[in-house]
């Protein structure tokens, strides 16, 4: 036992703190997930949904990432989903604006993009709380006080719990195991984890499915976890040279390193940054879709298991794929480093160093996004071949799979280098888990 690294991570008082302090955060935020609105009837929401035989595809998708909350009309209804489309709509503001981007550099400046990020997702919150006021309307008998304070009441209260589960994410990175808002969506999905699997079983109890394809479908999706840990471990080794260099009586220089660029460099990110950049357009024409006619043609259109939303699903995956391999891994900026550093590429001149990192990047690129985009539709042919539910292909595979091996991987990272750093055998023999923040 002495050497059995899931006890030595409680043995390590750091580590403990970090990981109960984990525990409590999401705790808390599971527990508001569950608490409704004030002004609106449970029971009413129970009935409403319940009543809906073929489940409903808009409330399944939006409780993927919020665990359960926005059917339950809770305080954390929206997640962390208006801070990841205000953080996208931020990045490409950096890319579209040098000036901004200069700003961030200089000191001060990033606290600053921060703090214009938060305010920009206070204004997306407002937004999406007023559609879901509307949407609450729709339910018979849901909302029990005056419409207008009812209105006024939930968008303060979504608003707020938006800002509170960020600021509960941003706690876990600061004083938990680290990956907060990753962790908090994570710990969404898990959640819902036991009903979906239940309902399975009942579904096949009373013959609705077939236990053949319930089982090719489970091979399958054990098939794929194992592939999206091999792809999110291999990487690409580029081979760098120093120069030997004397500065004042010392010698620098003169070994042999590499560059390591993963398959897959910006992870599940642009996953989780697709959803969220679907999630706005789609919630506001859902939600006041059948009081205005052209947003209901767009909810129909945008219909998560439906075929073009799909194909925009892929696209933006590809997109944000290159977008933040690009922000994360700037080969104008490793090239300069390079350079500045007395290094070089073996058979590569110093003047195509820039030219041909980039290269490497795009050839990985395409294909892990790729990859990603085949796995995250994955739920939707599922859901058409073997006839199960959207609530559970969509929890039991593609993007709920790559997010959490994704955020696995990089919890079991985090830990890895605290057992390292007290001198204590890692989770895994081989030690070569990375970290990945978002």
């Amino acid at each position: 036992m002495a050497n059995n690294a899931l006890v030595n991570m409680f043995r390590i008082k750091e580590l403990r703190e970090r990981l109960t302090f984990t525990v409590i955060i999401l705790a808390v935020f599971r527990l508001g997930s569950v608490l409704t609105l004030p002004g609106i009837d449970p029971h009413a929401l129970t009935v409403y949904f319940k009543s809906q035989m073929q489940g409903n595809a808009f409330i399944d998708y939006m409780d993927f990432f919020a665990g359960g909350a926005f059917s339950n009309f809770s305080v954390f209804m929206l997640g962390v989903m208006p801070y990841i489309s205000t953080q996208i709509l931020m990045q490409l503001a950096l890319v579209i604006f040098p000036s901004l981007k200069k700003l961030t550099e200089e000191e001060g400046g990033r606290k600053k993009f921060q703090m214009w990020t938060r305010v920009g997702t206070i204004a997306v919150a407002l937004v999406q709380s007023y559609a879901v006021t509307v949407y609450a309307s729709y339910i018979p008998g849901a909302i029990v006080i005056n419409k207008f304070a009812y209105t006024l009441i939930a968008m303060l209260t979504v608003t707020t719990g938006t800002m509170i589960t960020v600021w509960l994410g941003e706690q876990i990175t600061a004083r938990g195991i680290g990956n907060g808002i990753s962790m908090i969506i994570f710990a969404g999905i898990v959640a819902r984890l036991p009903s979906a699997i239940w309902e399975l079983v009942k579904m096949v109890q009373n013959g609705e499915l077939n236990p053949v394809f319930v089982i090719v479908a489970f091979v399958m999706f054990v098939a794929i976890i194992a592939l999206v840990i091999y792809e999110q471990q291999g990487q690409r080794k580029i081979p760098v040279h120093y120069a030997k260099r004397v500065v004042g009586r010392k010698m620098y220089g003169g070994q042999n390193t590499y560059i390591p660029f993963k398959l897959n460099p910006s992870g599940v990110i642009p996953v989780i940054f697709a959803s969220s950049f679907l999630t706005f357009p789609l919630q506001i024409a859902s939600s006041i879709g059948p009081n205005v006619k052209w947003l209901n043609s767009l909810a129909v259109f945008l219909r998560p298991n439906g075929l073009w939303y799909n194909v925009f699903y892929v696209l933006l995956i590809v997109f944000f794929a290159y977008f933040y391999t690009q922000v994360t891994l700037n080969p104008t900026e490793i090239a300069r480093q390079i350079r500045e550093n007395g290094g070089s590429i073996p058979g590569i001149r110093t003047d195509n160093t820039e030219a041909y990192l980039q290269r490497i990047l795009n050839r990985l690129v395409l294909p892990g996004s790729l990859y990603l985009a085949g796995i995250a539709v994955l739920p939707t042919i599922i859901q058409r071949l073997f006839g199960f539910p959207a609530s559970i292909s969509m929890i039991m595979g593609g993007t709920s799979l790559l997010i959490l091996v994704g955020v696995d991987l990089d919890t079991m990272s985090q830990i890895e280098a605290q057992l390292k750093m007290h001198h204590h055998d890692g989770l895994v023999k081989k030690g070569k888990l990375r970290s990945r923040n978002l």
